[in-house]
């Protein structure tokens, strides 16, 4: 495992979450670190072997909360839900990893983090499908468009909050005109 503490003292607004042993990156600073963890000779992490979304739906909470008299009550916390990108880079040259980081949204609405192709291309095409599949933009992404859903295709199937049609509009699919021009030359 790679010792998060050089990275946690160089990037103060890094935090770790130890539950999980991830770095959660902020967004707006995840280009350098990803590009800073790349180049140091010391962690060289130069691979992005996986990229995956994560949803958090808003949830609503009960704490106790302890009252200056002593007593105890309990109270409702709502937490607002978001998104999270993870990252799980390695280090070919030094065959160590995974590091794993993650970038959380704001919130629900209009979803974006930064995009790390620029430091990882094997992110890119992973970085498409979460953004196909959750909605999820990636600020910075050189060619930012669906690859697993058809362009007409409305909404995000990863969602959570997900509904699916009750009749899926046509799907067009190159196979419809090789089956056409098979069935011309087929004769049972």
């Amino acid at each position: 495992m790679i010792d998060p503490a050089p990275i946690l003292a160089r990037f103060p607004q890094v935090a770790l979450d130890p539950a999980t042993h991830a770095l959660v990156v902020p967004s707006q600073h995840a280009t350098a670190i990803a590009t800073w963890l790349r180049d140091d000779p010391a962690f060289a992490l130069d691979y992005a072997s996986n990229v995956t979304g994560v949803d958090y739906l808003p949830v609503e909470k009960k704490q106790k909360v302890k009252q200056p008299d002593g007593t105890e009550t309990e109270e409702t916390v709502s937490q607002p839900g978001y998104f999270e990108v993870v990252y799980h880079l390695y280090s070919m040259r030094l065959k160590n990893g995974p590091l794993v980081i993650r970038q959380r949204t704001e919130g629900r609405e209009n979803p974006s983090v930064a995009s790390l192709t620029p430091v990882y291309r094997s992110a890119e095409f992973q970085e498409r499908e979460v953004f196909d599949l959750y909605g999820i933009q990636f600020r910075g992404h050189p060619d930012l468009r669906r690859i697993l859903m058809w362009d007409e295709f409305v909404d995000f199937p990863m969602r959570k909050d997900y509904k699916a049609p009750d009749d899926f509009e046509y799907e067009p699919t190159p196979h419809d005109s090789v089956l056409t021009e098979a069935k011309k030359h087929y004769t049972p």
